[in-house]
């Protein structure tokens, strides 16, 4: 059996396309009952829909009935963390945790407030996310990454040293 996930998105009233988070091995041909586990540990917070795609030996298959699961808001809130590396040369990583679904926006500008880099622009779920800076175009310096998510406003330093 297949397991299928979607994350429900609870702003729009529509699913995203179900994708296979991993596969359960049946107990073929039986009149009795038979239960089945499976742990999804890519899940974090949010909203999901799950079920199973039972597929026969002919290739014929059928789908399970629906289950939505609510993991909840993250407790923390919004959070935006320190880049890793830093200082850096060229690339970096930068992490942020948002709360609820919404518009973001994380942008890095120069020390003067120039805007250099737009690397989130879009509404996202609620959830923890990870985006890769590459400055190979930037010179030496001091650079500042803002995070705008939901009312919620947060920067940080970084430093490229080349």
């Amino acid at each position: 059996m297949e397991v299928l996930k979607k994350l429900k998105n609870y702003k729009i009233e529509k699913l995203q396309d179900w994708e296979k988070i991993g596969f359960v091995e049946g107990h073929g041909n039986s009149n009795s009952p038979k239960d089945y586990s499976f742990t999804d540990n890519s899940a974090s917070y949010g909203k999901y829909a799950y079920r199973l795609k039972q597929i026969d030996t002919d290739g014929q298959f059928e789908y399970s009935k629906v289950i939505e699961v609510d993991a909840g808001n993250i407790p923390n809130g919004f959070v935006l963390y320190q880049n890793y590396p830093n200082p850096f040369n060229p690339v970096t990583k930068i992490e942020y945790t948002i709360a609820e679904f919404g518009y973001v926006t994380l942008k890095v500008y120069d020390i003067i407030g120039n805007e250099v880099k737009i690397l989130v622009n879009d509404e996202q779920e609620a959830g923890n996310y990870e985006s890769r800076f590459d400055a190979s175009g930037l010179s030496s310096g001091i650079y500042i990454y803002r995070l705008t998510a939901a009312g919620f406003i947060s920067s940080k330093k970084m430093i490229i040293i080349k």
